[in-house]
């Protein structure tokens, strides 16, 4: 008989403010003056930073890790292994006014990041947007529209400036196979990766 697995509990620092309600997974860190409001549902051996806010309603996967300074409104959500660095900023509501109440589920739209992406520093999302499996959008990007997996996309507006491995490293599509040259993974027409058609070829 296999001995039960000991759960290991969330960690949450003392001026951290997580409300009844809010869903925190096993091994989760949260820290200093981060807020997660009653709703929210965070997966298993997250990290979440400094300042951190996350609204009720917010999907967070397993292992994710959200920097200083990010919040994450009502209508987005992280899947598995998300990456967010420091001051990424995620909106939720395309015509906002402050005169004009916008704040039930209809009005939200809805931001997908997708499993294993990362967002740089400083990057600025528009919200109604999906972010591809693997995607890498480099330090201070504006986002306004879908990002196909392991694709790197920087600048303002962002652009699409390459494709990038699982580990993150650039690929190389010069020769007849894709590879990657830090982790060897191969992206040829084996089909055993989502890259998109551009880079299978």
């Amino acid at each position: 008989m296999k001995a039960a697995i000991p759960r290991e509990f969330p960690f949450v620092h003392a001026t951290a403010c997580v409300d009844q309600g809010a869903a925190i997974g096993d091994g989760t860190k949260i820290w200093h003056f981060t807020h997660v409001m009653s709703g929210a549902l965070i997966g298993a051996r997250c990290t979440l930073g400094q300042n951190v806010f996350v609204a009720s309603g917010v999907r967070i996967g397993d292992r994710v890790k959200i920097q200083n300074n990010v919040s994450v409104y009502q209508g987005v959500e992280l899947e598995d292994d998300v990456f967010c660095g420091p001051s990424v900023v995620f909106t939720n509501v395309l015509t906002p006014r402050s005169l004009v109440p916008r704040n039930g589920p209809r009005d939200f739209q809805r931001t997908l990041v997708k499993r294993g992406a990362t967002i740089g520093a400083n990057a600025t999302l528009v919200c109604g947007i999906t972010i591809g499996e693997f995607a890498f959008i480099g330090a201070g990007a504006v986002v306004t529209g879908d990002v196909p997996p392991h694709a790197l996309a920087y600048g303002n507006p962002a652009r699409i400036a390459g494709y990038v491995c699982e580990c993150g490293e650039p690929l190389n599509l010069a020769g007849p196979e894709v590879r990657c040259f830090s982790c060897g993974k191969h992206f040829g027409d084996t089909g055993e990766s989502s890259i998109t058609a551009q880079v299978v070829r």
